[in-house]
């Protein structure tokens, strides 16, 4: 796994990653896995398709269950690790009720892109590598995705800093967690140099 993103000759910005069959398929499992594990849209109640109750529809008040639904929803309000007191858990429970019903529809909007892109890609190449090319648009979805992706990963390595992730890749070849680890460090790879393409 060697690809890395270029910029486009597009003046209005863009990227390009060369991805090979089995690159193309760990990005889409991971992402399909990520899409899972997020959920499906749901929509309020009783609208009936109505978009003025879903622009008013609440979401949840309480935190994931899940850790690394937890890192990608966190409270907005209160030190990470510590204990809340009830004002602030009734400020963090107050603003999820209005905000994560919007960032779980564009996490999820930053994968579905993802998925699109791959498959896109993946139908043009010609027995051999797959070219990627994004917009401006699809690139910033691209960086939300991987970035998700990278969190999601670090949660169920347990990953807490990048002291912690450079002490994985000492990791012995036969240890499960291998394969991984070393999808976290190519999308971090990848993230960088996306994100390099989007600088001035």
């Amino acid at each position: 796994m060697a690809g890395y993103f270029e910029a486009t000759s597009d003046p209005e910005g863009g990227a390009s990653l060369t991805l090979d069959e089995v690159e193309i398929s760990i990005l889409r499992s991971l992402a399909t896995q990520l899409l899972e594990l997020i959920g499906p849209e749901r929509g309020p109640e009783g609208a009936g398709g109505d978009p003025l109750d879903a622009l008013f529809a609440e979401g949840p008040s309480e935190p994931p269950k899940d850790p690394a639904l937890a890192r990608l929803f966190p409270d907005a309000y209160g030190e990470p690790g510590q204990e809340s007191d009830d004002e602030v858990r009734r400020q963090s429970a107050e603003f999820r009720r209005f905000t994560e019903t919007d960032l779980r529809a564009r996490k999820r909007d930053d994968l579905l892109a993802m998925v699109r892109g791959l498959d896109e890609a993946a139908s043009g190449a010609e027995g051999g590598d797959a070219v990627l090319t994004l917009g401006p648009e699809d690139a910033r979805r691209w960086l939300g995705a991987l970035n998700d992706l990278r969190l999601t990963i670090a949660v169920r390595l347990d990953i807490k800093d990048d002291e912690g992730a450079e002490a994985l890749l000492d990791i012995p070849d036969d240890e499960p967690n291998k394969p991984l680890i070393m999808a976290y460090v190519w999308l971090g790879a990848l993230q960088d140099s996306l994100i390099g393409t989007l600088l001035p």
